[in-house]
């Protein structure tokens, strides 16, 4: 027994000494931002000189409360193992890893670009946060359940209905969440909506997409990934909400859960960039991650519709682009999959933007995990979850 026990505390010396910047005890900060690289563009950010590991991380004033990874939760071993992974490139190019169980933040690193107080582009994650602004506007009753499966046109009073392309009607709230709404558009098409930003904005934007897609119809009506039906989605907040939708994200949403340092991109017309947009601090989208373990509350106030969430990650439509895996299901602008472990089924959501920008959502396990990057291959997903679900279970 004795040999035993001192072959695990070798064992464990060797995996905090063979780690760069680990900090067993919180005793290294994560790293911050210089006055040089807050201004500075991404991809003239320095490379960190050292990884930073951390299984107790550090409280900060009015931010997440904190544990230790081993102590409060998890199972130390695979999840370090990883961490090194991600350090010595194995997976690719990734700033930050962070995991959060039961309401407390375990384990945060940072690689690379990485950096506690800057956020990160969140790429097409972004059309999860859209999805979100809906919840919070039904559950302020500036729009209902209902409404999702009325047509669209009810919800633009500015439009020429005459000149609509044939079926148009028939798009609903719930098509455009669940990417299905039917648009089809050439490329030419999709170029000139691009490049003429200021003839295409507003309820301008919203006429061209019904107007000149091809007739809507049953068999279009499929799972299509494309950028319009998000944007659809922040046009018809835009037209719910008190004032405009970007007051109403930034007072509704964002200032309640603390979060202040955040960018989201703006069109022309000043309406919040739907489809990839959004820039969080990897702590604010592990925040965004709890409330959604919550069902939506946030300090014990419901943000979010519960009924409303409980709809957007189900599986609600199987996706057929080829890049997107066979195992992966789409509900409300949020992916859907079950990971089997130890002959169980664990249902997990998730936000995903390209560069391996994620948040992933264990609601069985209260579990969450942040990841931000910029790789162009983008395969760590499955890595990940082997590493880490395991290791709450």
């Amino acid at each position: 027994m004795f040999i035993n026990c001192r072959t695990k505390l070798l064992t464990a010396l060797v995996i905090l000494i063979s780690f760069k910047g680990f900090s067993h005890e919180a005793e290294l900060k994560a790293p911050r931002a210089s006055e040089e690289e807050v201004t500075m563009d991404f991809w003239d950010m320095p490379l960190l000189e050292k990884s930073y590991i951390n299984i107790a991380p550090e409280k900060l004033a009015g931010d997440l409360d904190v544990g230790k990874l081993g102590v409060d939760g998890g199972n130390k071993a695979p999840i370090l193992r990883f961490a090194k992974q991600l350090a010595d490139n194995k997976h690719g190019k990734y700033d930050s890893l962070l995991i959060s169980h039961k309401g407390k933040l375990l384990f945060e690193s940072y690689y690379k670009r990485g950096r506690i107080d800057l956020p990160h582009f969140q790429f097409s994650a972004t059309k999860g946060y859209t999805s979100l602004m809906l919840a919070r506007a039904i559950e302020l009753g500036h729009i209902t359940m209902a409404d999702l499966h009325k047509p669209l046109l009810n919800f633009f009073k500015d439009l020429d209905t005459r000149t609509l392309a044939v079926g148009a009607e028939k798009i609903t709230l719930h098509h455009v969440l669940s990417m299905s709404s039917g648009l089809r558009f050439s490329d030419d098409q999709l170029k000139d909506f691009r490049e003429n930003r200021e003839k295409y904005s507003g309820i301008a934007e919203v006429q061209a997409f019904l107007e000149f897609t091809q007739p809507i119809t049953q068999e279009t009506q499929v799972f299509k990934y494309q950028g319009v039906d998000p944007i659809l989605v922040m046009h018809v907040l835009d037209a719910v909400v008190p004032e405009t939708a970007k007051k109403f994200v930034e007072k509704e949403f964002f200032n309640k859960m603390g979060i202040v340092d955040y960018k989201w991109a703006l069109d022309s017309k000043g309406l919040l960039v739907a489809d990839s947009g959004v820039d969080l601090t990897s702590r604010d989208m592990l925040k965004v991650g709890e409330m959604l373990v919550n069902l939506g509350k946030w300090q014990n106030k419901q943000l979010l519709s519960k009924e409303y969430l409980l709809t957007a990650f189900d599986a609600i439509t199987k996706p057929t682009e080829s890049w997107i895996p066979e195992s992966f299901n789409y509900g409300y602008l949020w992916y859907q999959t079950d990971i089997p472990v130890n002959n169980k089924n664990y249902n997990v959501n998730f936000a995903w933007g390209a560069g391996g920008n994620r948040v992933i959502v264990v609601n069985e396990l209260d579990l969450v995990i942040v990841v931000t990057g910029y790789d162009r291959e983008d395969t760590v997903f499955e890595s990940l979850i082997e590493a880490i679900l395991p290791a709450f279970i």
